[in-house]
């Protein structure tokens, strides 16, 4: 047990490990898109319905998180978050299902449902609302956890009614990563 610590706090995520470090990389000379790349331990979750700094960061070791945005209306994030133990990440993730069922208003409202990923897994929706009407705009998530991983891939823009297609990309995303996440997690 001491040896996963161990391992766990002296394993980073690498250069080139989340799956769209290569297009965030390139070169782009559309004013209207851009790409945010951080590798600070401290950021945010990118699915955080409080907008609270500390939600999830107990048992921190390291983090990755790439932020894509298209002018006006589109944004899509990857995120990989790697903990002391998979007990931290486990705990990070009751930490974000607890703010999803307690932060969302009469305007914006958020929605889960348990999906087969990983150790444990999320499917997020965020939607505004006008009244009782789903109005236009809001976010759709998958955020899965493998031993001492959190993962989170999400896409924002102009949704209508949540439908199971808007998650198709983030769960083929997460897919991905879960295959690939035990090269540095301690699975």
């Amino acid at each position: 047990m001491i040896s996963v610590i161990l391992l766990a706090t002296a394993v980073a995520i690498p250069n080139g490990f989340l799956l769209y470090e290569k297009a965030a990389s390139k070169k782009d000379d559309n004013p209207e898109t851009s790409w945010q790349v951080s590798g600070k331990k401290g950021a945010k979750l990118v699915v955080n319905p409080c907008d609270k700094v500390r939600l999830g960061q107990a048992g921190r070791t390291s983090a990755k998180t790439l932020v894509y945005t298209a002018v006006p209306d589109f944004s899509k994030s990857e995120q990989v978050v790697l903990y002391a133990a998979p007990a931290d990440a486990a705990r990070a993730l009751r930490e974000l299902r607890a703010a999803l069922k307690s932060c969302g208003s009469s305007a914006y409202r958020y929605a889960t449902s348990a999906v087969t990923l990983g150790d444990e897994a999320v499917r997020v929706s965020g939607q505004s609302y006008q009244g009782k009407k789903i109005g236009i705009g809001g976010e759709r998530a998958v955020v899965a956890r493998r031993a001492n991983a959190l993962i989170l891939y999400t896409q924002a823009g102009e949704w209508g009614k949540p439908a199971t297609s808007d998650y198709a990309q983030q769960t083929k995303d997460a897919e991905r990563m879960l295959a690939k996440i035990c090269d540095i997690a301690s699975c």
